[in-house]
């Protein structure tokens, strides 16, 4: 089945209602396909961006122009794989210079509303959290769903030289040391979504890394997002969160159809009664189109 395939099943049970009422809700599911999520990711220089990216990520790379100067200091990339991609935003770190500091306040603010989500990285061994607890009370504020902290370098962290090459896992010492220190970030930050451990280098912890990842996206960017991840991180239970969101965004555009305020009672209750097929069969057919 192609992807124009596709949107004719999704169009069937759509049939029933006028038409330009379904061409409306079909043009709307065509766009949920067309999505392109934008991640950013932040953290002091050194907590290993770019190794987690390589880890993460496949597909080309290119950058984006941007002629905002609002935006200067964020370098935007485009990952492209197959007929998707995504925008990676690099954001800098804070703490490193309180003249730096004080242009970045300006340029989060600006950027963190068109963001689907950031990967705030913290390197395992880094102990100076004042200016990020600021920055994150003050400046991330009603943003805060949209951070998931990823505690990097696992490998480093005390007794670093306990690290287990032989299997690229900490020892038992250094995942009590780990749990401690995520236990500390928890504590100081309240954050919304997990604290993720992992190390980027030895890519241990990377699979749930992800997992905490899909469920701390919005539902409209799960899937697009997983079509650029490794090929070994796209696992069963990845695909199989992105296709449940899938559904859920079909049938919040069925929802929102319904709500116009144009629309007769009586064709309102129409685009109710076919939403859970319509929904069943965008589910059924994800794969053709991610």
């Amino acid at each position: 089945m192609k992807k124009s395939e596709g949107l004719q099943a999704i169009e069937k049970p759509l049939a029933s209602l006028p038409h330009a009422i379904g061409k409306h809700i079909l043009e709307h599911i065509q766009k949920l396909t067309h999505y392109e999520p934008v991640i950013g990711i932040m953290g002091k220089t050194g907590s290993g961006k770019s190794s987690l990216c390589n880890a993460l990520f496949q597909g080309e790379v290119t950058p984006v122009s941007d002629v905002n100067a609002c935006t200067r200091g964020a370098l935007r990339l485009r990952l492209s794989s197959g007929e998707h991609s995504l925008i990676l935003v690099d954001l800098p770190g804070v703490g490193e210079s309180e003249q730096r500091d004080s242009e970045y306040e300006s340029l989060y603010r600006k950027v963190l509303p068109d963001l689907d989500l950031i990967l705030w990285v913290i390197k395992a061994d880094d102990r100076a959290f004042s200016v990020d607890e600021r920055f994150y009370r003050d400046i991330i504020g009603a943003h805060r769903g949209k951070i998931l902290f990823v505690v990097n370098q696992a490998d480093k962290i005390e007794p670093c030289d306990e690290w287990d090459g032989a299997s690229q896992k900490p020892s038992p010492l250094q995942k009590i040391n780990l749990s401690h220190k995520l236990r500390d970030i928890r504590s100081r930050f309240s954050p919304n979504n997990p604290v993720c451990a992992i190390s980027a280098k030895h890519e241990w912890g990377l699979v749930q890394m992800v997992d905490n990842l899909m469920r701390a996206l919005p539902a409209i960017a799960s899937s697009p997002f997983q079509t650029q991840l490794n090929d070994n991180l796209r696992s069963h239970s990845v695909k199989e969160s992105a296709r449940t969101d899938f559904g859920k965004s079909v049938g919040g555009v069925l929802d929102k159809a319904a709500m116009l305020p144009f629309i007769p009672e009586a064709v309102r209750a129409l685009i109710l009664c076919v939403r859970d097929s319509v929904v069943s069969v965008a589910r059924a057919i994800w794969d053709f189109f991610f």
